[in-house]
């Protein structure tokens, strides 16, 4: 029988439109969609570091509920608003991935929700 994809729902993490999952667990792999700096309630911090903060701390929410964690990341895409930001971002980020995984990151025109930031990531399962 064919391993079949698991949508992961997370009512903790700022709402989300019907149209895809919060994550999907495909065996001992779980993709995360995009998730924005957004607090749990929906409303989106003013400055940039705590928008990536918020960001990253949604991504660990959504992992656990799916059966990872940040330590078994092993690719982070990053969508930000202003390249010029990248070392606040790599501030913060470093608290969360001292393992270092592999990273991309690019400048978009913009987000959903006038978001400065969007991450997305692919992890093992626990």
């Amino acid at each position: 029988m064919p391993i079949r994809p698991q949508p992961i729902a997370v009512p903790a993490t700022p709402p989300q439109n019907d149209t895809y999952s919060q994550a999907v667990r495909l065996g001992d792999v779980v993709y995360l969609s995009g998730q924005l700096g957004a607090r749990p309630d929906g409303t989106m911090p003013e400055a940039f570091r705590d928008q990536v903060k918020q960001a990253l701390d949604n991504v660990a929410t959504v992992l656990k509920a799916a059966g990872s964690s940040l330590e078994l990341v092993a690719k982070v895409n990053i969508y930000v608003t202003d390249f010029s930001r990248l070392r606040e971002m790599n501030e913060v980020y470093r608290d969360y991935f001292p393992h270092r995984p592999a990273k991309t990151t690019v400048e978009i025109v913009r987000l959903d929700k006038g978001a400065m930031i969007e991450v997305e990531v692919v992890a093992a399962a626990g």
